[in-house]
């Protein structure tokens, strides 16, 4: 933080100072805090794209030059040395594990892979097609009623944590299963965590179930790129919420709710959906890149651009590597991803899509790579929550920890109808 300030002078003759705050990575921003109280104006930032709602020491990113980092740590070193249950820790606690502490949140998270018996009830309630995010965000606000809740720093804090990390899992796996009409299968303490959950959702179906190493991997770096991304929707949404003192699981569950959503966490679901029109409209990729840059044609590609990087998403070089392994692998064939490659190809050296820095973000790979791996569509979001975890949980932490901690409460500017009188209904 600095002592700078920047003066504003609005046009009543009111004038004031307001400080000027500095990060580490010196990004800047003027502290309107006291804004209101001293002039009686607020400030108007639609959709918050210009507004701080806190400091943080979680994630830092450099939209521009394509920079990602958590707790310090580049987002290419964590996916590529990392396992998703070490990324975690990091998230929640501010440091890597040593190898006890590793230990210590294994075996806790082993402990807590089971859900209460009396929960299973609660799938046989839901109908067939019931969307497995809104199964999540139910099981996971109702986890409340089963444990105890947390609000202090202490112990309770650390098993809710690894519950909510460990059930999550746990009820993806079964909610999926549910509505596939096949037996639940139970999690394994001898299996990581990625091995955990691809055998959960794909073993007992009648045959023996080998766990793929390569998917392991696929699926694991996934998870960690996902962990994290500073102020999004789901995570201020989560934020939001624990600012009014609710626990954990409630927080967790508007987070779930708001990642629901199709400008969310269902980008993926979206691609992968638009190259299934591309295919069935003939593999004609030049017809609607012509499509998308016609801006009197309501037809957008999904899974290019970003709201934070104007430079390429370092999370898609990622798991762009990841999709060839995972198809190398497994000898596919797919054509989606002739299609796929097409369109990156385009965007990567069209001037159009170049100079609106339109590049493959890390939804467009992650629809493919689950769609290789035998995940259903309707499970993508499901899967970028289970990674995503860790930072909602390790926010609420910090918010809850603030010494200045304090309910959030936007303002507005009201341009509705001014005061009037009700007329009685037969006057009217």
């Amino acid at each position: 933080m600095t002592e700078r300030t920047a003066k504003l002078t609005l046009d009543d003759g009111q004038t004031i100072d307001l400080p000027v705050l500095e990060g580490t990575e010196h990004e800047k921003a003027v502290d309107v805090s006291s804004l209101r109280k001293s002039t009686g104006y607020i400030t108007y930032d639609d959709g918050f794209v210009n507004t701080g709602c806190c400091t943080s020491t979680i994630t830092y990113i450099d939209g521009e030059n394509g920079i990602l980092r958590h707790r310090g740590y580049p987002i290419e070193d964590l996916a590529e040395s990392c396992t998703f249950t070490e990324a975690a820790y990091l998230l929640i606690y501010g440091e890597l594990p040593t190898r006890p502490e590793a230990r210590a949140f294994t075996d806790r998270l082993s402990e807590h892979s089971d859900i209460h018996e009396d929960m299973k009830h609660f799938f046989t309630g839901y109908p067939s097609g019931a969307h497995p995010m809104s199964i999540m965000s139910a099981m996971v606000t109702s986890l409340s009623t089963f444990h105890p809740t947390v609000r202090d720093e202490d112990w309770t804090f650390d098993e809710t944590a690894a519950r909510l990390i460990a059930k999550v899992r746990t009820i993806a796996a079964f909610s999926y299963r549910k509505a596939s009409g096949k037996p639940y299968i139970y999690p394994r303490a001898d299996l990581n965590y990625a091995s955990n959950f691809l055998n959960m959702m794909f073993s007992g179906d009648g045959e023996d179930y080998e766990i793929n190493p390569v998917l392991v991997r696929a699926l694991t770096r996934v998870l960690i790129l996902h962990a994290d991304h500073e102020q999004n929707c789901s995570t201020s949404a989560v934020r939001l919420v624990g600012s009014s003192r609710a626990n954990l699981y409630a927080s967790i569950g508007a987070g779930i709710s708001a990642l629901s959503g199709p400008l969310h966490g269902g980008a993926a679901q979206g691609v992968v959906e638009m190259l299934l029109k591309i295919q069935a409209d003939g593999n004609d990729v030049d017809k609607y890149v012509a499509m998308a840059k016609d801006k009197d044609d309501p037809f957008r590609l999904m899974g290019f651009g970003h709201r934070v990087y104007k430079n390429y998403d370092p999370r898609a070089k990622i798991i762009k590597g990841a999709c060839d392994q995972v198809f190398d692998d497994l000898q596919i064939n797919d054509p989606l991803l002739d299609i796929a490659k097409k369109l990156e190809k385009v965007a990567l050296e069209d001037e159009y899509f170049v100079e609106r820095s339109l590049y493959p973000n890390v939804d467009f790979y992650s629809g493919i790579l689950y769609r290789s791996m035998g995940i259903p569509v309707n499970m993508f979001t499901v899967i970028f929550a289970i990674g995503r975890l860790p930072g909602w949980i390790a926010h609420w932490r910090e918010s809850s920890q603030d010494p200045e901690w304090k309910i959030w409460r936007p303002r507005q500017i009201y341009n509705g109808a001014v005061a009037r009188k009700i007329v009685p209904m037969d006057e009217r």
